[in-house]
């Protein structure tokens, strides 16, 4: 397939935006990671046609939205049907959209960014300014999108017909669901404002209209098209894998976090992303109103936001009969185990070789899909983005042809290499000038994957964590001094042992050097390379490293609190790395799915 590039980010003056072929993208610039990683690239129209063909979904617009802090964004039945609201006359007559009182409930977002510098990580990359969009919701609180704020140091926002803006706070970011939930303090912002109502899931062929301010002016835009498709589609900001409605109306960059309105005036969802490449066009995604309920959900249970929890296991297709016939599974349904994460409660009651073929009493089909809606399948994991982390869910398994039923606590799902750096800041240290640092995609996307090396990029994409708090701790770069020489030109290269102890994370590793009194530190690498420093000549060296290259701090903040052994179970140290894509987008055919 040839993909276009294109640029989905909006930024202004000295933005670090990166020209790159990437077919999923933002619309809006927040964040320097507006797009996929190269290893997904490819796959990616692999698993568009792989999800449409579990799930072609002509649904019938149902779908319940609970929430209590925030009911003044819903409405009730009653104004729905009430004739009087503005938008009651969108059915019949369309024109009239521009005089729709909802239109002033959409506000546009002015965000100054300050990512960290993952190569550098004692300090910021230069900061940069971009647009997007975001709009009321009720409770004095405003919904836009993750990235849009990514890396936040200042957020103002102008409503339509005002030019005034007015500073922001971000409360929350749902990395995974990209959104983000903002408020304004003060009170001049939200006089005569109206919260918009959130509408359930629209039909296929629905007209949906998309309310924003992209680029191409200030005031503000609007497209209309139809509802394409509703299926589990990848989200690019937080890799992973939700419901999201596909729309053919216009998004372009700056539409980031604006309302997608039914003729009914009511949000049906909030504009994210789009697809772009050559074979296709007017391919844009938003994110339905069952998402933003489960986000501010979860906000509204916890104080905070959890994130959405996962089964934790690599399923198979179970479409063969003599694959189910072995398998001693007597109906044409299931999907087979073949992988269960160790971080995850699952690894405690299914196997590999278990076959599931219901969740919560829901039939499980051999392609890996559940009903939906009336007459509709969906991809299976579908149900588990339904539930909140700390959830117990019930599967009915098939295990050596016995059926069992088990019960699983779902919780988020560990990642070896993260996708985001928790706290904005990666962590560090710096022994006599080797520089030290955990894996991230962030680090991977800066450094580009020819500089990282390919079993660096193998673990990434292959490994699992096999205990809570595991990194892959690496090299970064050694900064020359006379006390490292020889070691110069070491960069990117992940080091498993100090002092022949196995390194679990880089707070560990900054544990084991604070505690050695031996003569020499001793560093074992990847590819059986070992580098020895002299301690106390290491420890004399290092303020002057510091004030060579002008570092405030040998090492990140996080890395002064006490250390904390992550390690209940000592044999998973002495478990290897994995073999399996650690994600759906890397895996190479539709056979295969993680849950």
């Amino acid at each position: 397939m040839a993909v276009s590039v294109a640029c989905c980010c909006f930024s202004f003056l000295n933005a670090p935006v990166k020209l790159q072929p990437s077919p999923l993208c933002f619309v809006a610039a927040s964040s320097p990671r507006a797009k996929l990683n190269p290893e997904k690239k490819k796959n990616l129209k692999r698993l568009t046609v792989r999800v449409k063909e579990e799930q072609d979904c002509n649904n019938d617009g149902g779908g319940t939205q609970t929430m209590s802090a925030f009911k003044s964004s819903f409405g009730s039945k009653k104004d729905k049907k009430d004739s009087s609201h503005p938008s009651s006359d969108l059915r019949n007559d369309p024109a009239k959209i521009h005089d729709a009182s909802f239109l002033d409930a959409v506000v546009k977002v002015y965000c100054t960014h300050t990512a960290p510098d993952y190569s550098l990580p004692w300090q910021k990359q230069r900061q940069f300014t971009s647009t997007g969009s975001a709009f009321m919701i009720g409770d004095g609180k405003l919904l836009t999108n993750a990235h849009c704020v990514e890396h936040d140091t200042q957020v103002k926002v102008k409503r339509r017909g005002d030019d005034r803006k007015y500073v922001a706070k971000v409360l929350l970011r749902g990395v995974d669901c990209d959104i983000a939930l903002l408020s304004v303090e003060s009170e001049d912002f939200w006089k005569g404002a109206e919260p918009l109502r959130l509408g359930h899931l629209p039909r296929l062929q629905d007209s949906v209209t998309v309310v924003g301010y992209p680029l191409g002016g200030d005031t503000i835009s609007v497209t209309k098209g139809v509802v394409s498709r509703i299926e589990v589609t990848s989200y690019a900001h937080g890799s992973s894998d939700l419901l999201g409605i596909q729309i053919d109306a216009a998004i372009n960059p700056g539409n980031s976090g604006g309302p997608a309105f039914n003729d009914q005036g009511e949000c049906i969802g909030v504009a994210f992303q789009v697809y772009r490449s050559e074979e296709t066009e007017n391919i844009g995604y938003v994110i339905p109103t069952t998402v933003v309920s489960h986000f501010l959900t979860d906000y509204e249970r916890n104080g905070k936001y959890t994130g959405y929890p996962c089964l934790g296991v690599l399923l198979q297709k179970l479409e063969n009969p003599a694959l189910r016939e072995c398998l001693k599974v007597p109906t044409n349904e299931g999907v087979l185990v073949r992988r269960v994460e160790p971080t995850s409660d699952a690894s405690k009651v299914l196997k590999e070789g278990d076959v599931i073929v219901s969740f919560d009493d829901l039939r499980v089909g051999c392609e890996g899909t559940v009903p939906f809606r009336s007459s509709e399948r969906i991809a299976f994991r579908y149900l588990i983005s339904q539930k909140f982390a700390g959830d117990i869910v019930e599967l009915g398994i098939i295990r050596a042809g016995e059926p069992k039923k088990v019960q699983v606590v779902l919780r988020p799902r560990v990642h070896l290499v993260p996708y985001h750096i928790d706290g904005g800041q990666p962590s560090y240290i710096i022994i006599a000038g080797l520089v030290f640092t955990p894996l991230s995609e962030p680090l991977i996307e800066e450094e580009c994957e020819d500089t990282i090396g390919l079993k660096l990029l193998t673990k990434a994409r292959y490994s699992v964590a096999r205990f809570r708090g595991e990194q892959i701790v690496i090299l970064s770069q050694v900064l020359a001094n006379e006390v490292n020489i020889g070691y110069e030109d070491m960069n990117n290269q992940q080091v498993l042992k100090f002092n022949g102890t196995h390194i679990r994370n880089i707070h560990h590793l900054a544990h084991l050097i604070d505690m050695c009194k031996d003569k020499y530190l001793v560093f074992e690498f990847e590819d059986n390379y070992v580098a020895v420093l002299e301690r106390e000549a290491s420890n004399s060296a290092s303020l002057c490293i510091l004030k060579d290259y002008g570092i405030p701090s040998e090492r990140s903040a996080d890395l002064r609190d006490p250390y904390v052994d992550p390690v209940d179970d000592t044999q998973a140290l002495n478990q290897g790395f994995g073999d399996s894509p650690v994600s759906n987008l890397e895996i190479g055919f539709d056979g295969l799915v993680w849950a």
